[in-house]
């Protein structure tokens, strides 16, 4: 009886508990947020003027109905021939107003080469639009109607965003306006080639051909991106949503609307992934941080002494995971701020102040030092020689370094390294001559990983592997 009661005891001390645990009823309800955000947001056509032939000019170089093919004479006005012109060519898109004197944001590519823009608000009505301004390294556009008390859009933090939070989206995807769609956060931070100063934020939320430049909205209905891109095989939504994080879009909106321009900070490096290797070659415990490849000459990053083979580890105190974090860091901002930069040079941390240039700047590239012979079978499985003085006149910039004439070792050669490769430094030393490279290569401990700067096409980077073992005789 005792045993019954105690196990009673426990199945309500569990019901209550349970009780008092947050519980999942249900999806969130979108129709407040959309009822308040909605008529904020825009429709936007374009049109890209055609340079159509004259009346005239059309009826003199009119084919003969026999030859046109039936499908154009039965339903076409006029017959597809490149001797009528080019027409009108007409895209669309999304966008949002921030500011009720007729201020509207959306992307740069939706605007792009248009010669008009048309801008229908929910209420119906359609303006043509003035562009004010617009930057494709963001791709970000600011557009102005003649209107005024019209309804905004409040601005939110996409840095309080974390991954797996709800968001919705409305556009005009394909036309259909005032469409909405909603999902979760799938991650920030991302990157794109093509945008090297945008950390995107990626969600699952169904974004199409239309939906560009409208906004993705937090669960208060409060903008935190602009929808921008898809990654898609079809051309169509695959899950793979990339929306501009609104602290960009405002800081890049700001100075449209006062200069018509927009300037970024230029630091002067060329920066590369820290691979498994590379970080153990340069004494770091884990890959992380920004590998700086090459530094401009003359740049910001040169008078603070920042040198290649150095590790960007925080910029301001924002650590740096990887390199594609560094250039939005950057960028961000202005020329003329003083940043702290936190490096690891062979291991030891330091900290370095940049006063940033202006964007865009030289990208001239300066290296070092010469000698004369050749060299194989060495600990790192290359073969090289002197650089010649045909060779170094072909370099031009390249003034020491040793020239690999072919790769020996299988392990050199699956981390990249090719005949023709220009070795510039050996573990952050510089490589000036044969005999330089000779000392290195003789001091290099064994059964660890060896970061090689080289110099290939124009470019330097850091290759970075473990040399095989030699194997007795």
């Amino acid at each position: 009886m005792k045993r019954s009661i105690s196990f009673l005891f426990l199945m309500l001390l569990a019901t209550a508990l349970q009780a008092n645990e947050p519980r999942v009823t249900g999806l969130p309800d979108f129709t407040g947020l959309v009822e308040s955000a909605g008529p904020a947001v825009v429709n936007i056509r374009v049109t890209q003027f055609g340079n159509r032939a004259r009346s005239a000019d059309r009826r003199e170089q009119q084919p003969d109905n026999e030859d046109i093919p039936e499908f154009f004479r039965r339903f076409f006005d006029v017959p597809q021939d490149p001797r009528f012109g080019r027409p009108d060519r007409l895209g669309a898109g999304s966008g949002f107003i921030y500011d009720a004197s007729g201020y509207i944001i959306t992307n740069h590519h939706v605007i792009e080469d248009a010669d008009q823009i048309i801008v229908r608000l929910a209420d119906r009505r359609e303006f043509e639009a003035e562009l004010i301004g617009s930057d494709p390294a963001s791709d970000v556009a600011l557009l102005k109607i003649d209107a005024q008390d019209l309804p905004v859009l409040e601005f939110g933090n996409s840095e309080e965003l974390r991954p797996g939070e709800w968001v919705a989206a409305i556009g005009s995807p394909f036309n259909f306006e005032q469409s909405v769609t909603a999902g979760i956060v799938s991650a920030k931070g991302r990157s794109n080639a093509s945008q090297q100063y945008v950390p995107f934020i990626q969600t699952d939320v169904a974004i199409n051909r239309g939906n560009s430049g409208g906004p993705l909205l937090n669960m208060q209905g409060q903008v935190v991106g602009i929808n921008s891109w898809i990654l898609s095989s079809s051309g169509g939504y695959i899950g793979l949503s990339f929306s501009i994080p609104i602290e960009v879009a405002a800081s890049t909106v700001l100075q449209l609307r006062e200069t018509g321009r927009v300037e970024r900070g230029l630091l002067g490096v060329v920066v590369g992934a820290v691979t498994r290797d590379l970080a153990e070659a340069m004494k770091l415990d884990r890959p992380v941080g920004a590998l700086v490849n090459e530094v401009t000459p003359g740049s910001a990053a040169e008078r603070a002494g920042i040198e290649p083979g150095d590790i960007i580890l925080s910029f301001n105190g924002t650590p740096v995971e990887t390199w594609n974090d560094l250039p939005p860091l950057v960028g961000a901002n202005p020329p003329g701020s003083e940043v702290e930069l936190e490096l690891s040079r062979n291991g030891e941390t330091s900290t370095f102040d940049v006063v940033l240039d202006a964007l865009p700047g030289s990208e001239d590239d300066a290296l070092a030092a010469g000698g004369d012979r050749t060299n194989r079978s060495n600990a790192l499985g290359l073969a090289v020689e002197a650089i010649s003085s045909e060779q170094r006149r072909e370099l031009e910039e390249v003034t020491g370094g040793v020239v690999i004439t072919d790769v020996e070792s299988d392990t050199a050669w699956r981390a990249g390294i090719r005949p023709g490769d220009v070795i510039l430094a050996i573990n952050n030393r510089e490589v000036t001559d044969m005999d330089a490279f000779d000392a290195l290569v003789e001091e290099l401990p064994t059964n660890r990983s060896v970061a090689l700067r080289i110099w290939r096409n124009g470019t330097s980077s850091f290759i970075a592997y473990r040399p095989s073992q030699p194997e007795d005789d």
